[in-house]
């Protein structure tokens, strides 16, 4: 079977490298607008399944033409192309497994017209959106009553530095986007929008870790999906103490706004001179990093209440080479490409992780994802809350 991964970044040279490890794949074709970008990942793949191709992907019909012979495809895109992608897919025809998760409203409008197509789009399938969604839909598949659900996450630098004691791993703009959008939640069983950069709380993980604090963030396709299973469901966002306090002033100073600014008889976009800024001051002394995930559910079981709670720590992986932040974003991605063209998944239509990994689907995948090295603890006995 023959599988297009798009994006030849850090992300997608480590989905590349591990699909074409699957044997029910027999051709992988890595497709990126510069050459540099392939020739790196043809390197670190080192497979002779892999194949390179420059292309522009900036248009529906651009991605369409690469996808005409494929089986299956992984976008490994900026955001702004997600939309643009699964469009594409359904023209072709090609299964498609999305990395990104934002704008769901807009891309399940599209659920309709890829079941006619008879193909299978996954969106938000990394790590947050991804692995947090499927293990709050089963922690709420496991009650009788739902009452909260809450996501928590967070790729954080191993040895951060002052002032902001974080660096970049990808690209800072998705960062800042995360940190200016309002955060979709259910409350009281309907769907709200919360303020950005809000709901401030204090966390502990395991050493080294320690103590972190998180606020709110978008929530991306559980808000919908799971709105009529759970009252409450929360997702929260992980960084070291002292750095959202810093960037909320500079959100309060108008340094993430998107709106120009006349400066010096010229308009700028504060956000975009923010990023300038910035980008140097965020890269540390090294690209180690950590990977933080927990997912708490409550609610009742048998008359008692109860909660269910998962977490992930996990750390910079030397062996492949690769941030824990690229592992856990790329390899539930390649899971779920495998399962598809396997036959384990067979639904057709836009279909989010937390519709799929669920029940009988549940432990096989988490083992899988065990397997290639993503450790997901839970917390085996139930607890008691009474």
């Amino acid at each position: 079977m023959h599988v297009v991964v798009l994006g030849a970044g850090m992300i997608g040279t480590t989905v590349v490298r591990e699909v074409s490890h699957f044997a029910e794949i027999t051709k992988v074709s890595v497709v990126d607008v510069r050459q540099e970008g392939i020739d790196k990942c043809l390197e670190t793949a080192k497979s002779t399944k892999v194949h390179g191709q420059t292309a522009s992907l900036a248009t529906e019909e651009d991605i369409a033409a690469v996808l005409s012979n494929a089986d299956l495809a992984i976008a490994c895109l900026p955001h702004s192309l997600s939309l643009t992608a699964i469009k594409a897919a359904i023209t072709s025809r090609c299964h498609l497994v999305d990395l990104v998760g934002s704008n769901f409203t807009e891309k399940n409008a599209l659920s309709q017209q890829a079941m006619k197509a008879g193909i299978i789009i996954v969106p938000g399938c990394g790590v947050a959106p991804g692995i947090t969604n499927f293990l709050a839909a089963q922690g709420i598949e496991l009650l009788d009553e739902a009452e909260e659900a809450v996501m928590i996450c967070g790729g954080i630098p191993r040895h951060p530095i002052p002032p902001l004691w974080y660096q970049v791993v990808f690209r800072l703009e998705s960062v800042l986007g995360l940190y200016t959008k309002p955060a979709l939640a259910i409350k009281n069983g309907e769907i709200v929008k919360l303020p950005p950069l809000t709901g401030l709380e204090k966390i502990s993980f395991p050493e080294p870790v320690g103590e972190c604090e998180m606020v709110n963030t978008d929530a991306h396709s559980t808000a919908f999906t799971l709105k009529d299973k759970v009252k409450n469901l929360y997702e929260k966002t992980v960084r070291y103490p002292g750095h959202w306090e810093k960037m909320k002033v500079l959100a309060e100073l108008g340094f993430l706004d998107s709106e120009p600014i006349m400066f010096d008889g010229h308009p700028i976009v504060p956000r975009t001179f923010t990023e300038s800024v910035l980008s140097p001051k965020l890269i540390g002394p090294s690209n180690e990093d950590i990977t933080v995930v927990r997912v708490e559910v409550k609610g009742i079981k048998k008359g008692v209440p109860t909660k269910h709670s998962w977490e992930l720590v996990d750390f910079y992986d030397h062996g492949r080479g690769i941030t824990s932040m690229a592992k856990t974003t790329a390899l539930p991605a390649t899971v779920a490409a495998k399962w598809i063209l396997q036959g384990k998944i067979n639904e057709t239509g836009i279909m989010p992780l937390e519709n799929l990994i669920i029940n009988e689907r549940f432990q096989p995948f988490v083992d899988e994802l065990n397997e290639l090295g993503i450790q997901i603890k839970y917390n085996a006995v139930v607890e008691s809350l009474a």
